[in-house]
């Protein structure tokens, strides 16, 4: 795009990211939102022409193409189209990538945005590796976790905070933070080094994150994992990321003279990320480099299963795989159980035979219709696979 054009944005997905975006975009003269498409009824919005139903009008009216639905089956196949079409596509759907993103970046561009923790986890690396730092961990922070939530306590969180049931639900019951660190692990080449990572209850950031680098180096690779809040802690977490790394020993002083302390590990944090705001820094360097922050990886190693939150009788319906009270989340090593059903597969899907609560679903429990989201796994699963 020359610098004098507008280019011309679609949005995909009208929640708390989709609706934050279309106001932000149109605070750049160069940018404009064009086209949001919508599952929704059109007389619902108060400036109706700026939504659709099409699929093709959302295509014909953009440049570029940022997805934000949050509902992965659904979101594959609109993908598809666009990357087929031409349309560079950005996201903010970590579940997408883990789900069908191997597939979909055969495509065409295709890359997580900044803003939200793995999109800022691979912005921190990019940086912090052109520095000479060498990687440990890749951390995100949790305040709070329970597996396994009542409806009253997220209808009651849902009120304070201003999100959907289904939101705060994936926050708590950390099927949120198990999806985005998968996407970490396999986007910059880490491991998960442990089912559902080791999350180790902290209050104090830089010792945990050393204690999750001693992890890292008994590995010898970098670790993407989390550290969960004390609450007898008395300053709580900020709302961010953080990575840990090495550096040569010789700048140890130099080091220490920056006020990054005394080594051998150096914890980075960044106390803050700002979801729609921050992804107009990846539409730009989309559309002027062509790069990808952030995808699935080449060969991706870890996946999200499917967890019984209780029992699941046979013909019993999900309706949606994360952010509910009949299943929740759990970060695991492909090559260990290749006949998982990941969350993201699950949308309006049947029980055929009873699982018990904590069993990982497999594909012999589920009846899952066919879809390209259900193609796409096939595709990573071969990948993951490979010798």
């Amino acid at each position: 795009m020359h610098a004098s054009q507008t280019t011309k944005i679609g949005i995909i997905g009208t929640g708390f990211i989709g609706g934050g975006l279309l106001k932000t975009i149109n605070l750049f003269p160069d940018m404009e939102a064009s086209v949001v498409l919508t599952r929704r009824k059109l007389d619902e919005f108060a400036n109706s022409s700026v939504y659709t139903n099409s699929v093709q009008e959302l295509i014909d009216k953009s440049d570029l193409v940022v997805e934000c639905n949050g509902d992965p089956v659904y979101a594959t196949e609109i993908v598809s189209k666009a990357l087929e079409a031409g349309k560079p596509v950005v996201t903010m759907d970590a579940e997408l990538h883990i789900t069908s993103g191997n597939y979909l970046s055969q495509k065409g561009l295709f890359t997580e945005a900044e803003g939200d923790q793995p999109g800022t986890l691979a912005a921190m690396k990019r940086d912090l590796v052109t520095m000479g730092f060498n990687p440990l961990v890749y951390g995100n922070l949790k305040g709070f976790l329970n597996l396994n939530p009542t409806l009253e306590d997220m209808k009651y969180w849902s009120k304070v905070q201003g999100i959907s049931l289904e939101q705060v639900t994936g926050f708590t019951d950390g099927t949120k933070v198990q999806i985005e660190q998968v996407l970490v692990a396999n986007g910059l080449g880490a491991v998960i080094a442990k089912q559902g990572m080791f999350g180790l209850l902290s209050d104090d950031i830089e010792q945990g994150a050393a204690l999750l680098a001693e992890k890292a180096k008994q590995l010898g690779q970098p670790i993407s994992d989390y550290l969960l809040y004390d609450p007898k802690a008395k300053k709580k977490f900020p709302a961010g990321v953080f990575v840990t790394a090495e550096y040569d020993h010789q700048q140890a002083a130099a080091l220490k003279y920056l006020k990054l302390g005394d080594g051998p590990f150096y914890t980075m944090i960044r106390n803050f990320h700002l979801c729609h705001l921050e992804i107009p820094k990846t539409i730009r360097q989309a559309l002027e480099t062509g790069s990808v922050l952030l995808d699935n990886g080449r060969q991706p190693t870890a996946s999200v299963a499917a967890i019984a939150k209780k029992t699941l009788e046979p013909g019993e319906r999900i309706l949606r795989g994360s952010r509910n009270f009949q299943i929740r989340g759990e970060a695991i090593c492909i090559t260990d159980f290749p006949n998982h059903i990941p969350v993201g597969l699950i949308s309006n899907v049947v029980i055929k035979q009873k699982v018990e609560p904590g069993q990982m679903l497999n594909f012999n429990d589920v009846e899952i219709p066919d879809s390209l989201a259900k193609k796409a796994w096939a595709f990573t699963l071969e990948l993951a696979l490979a010798k």
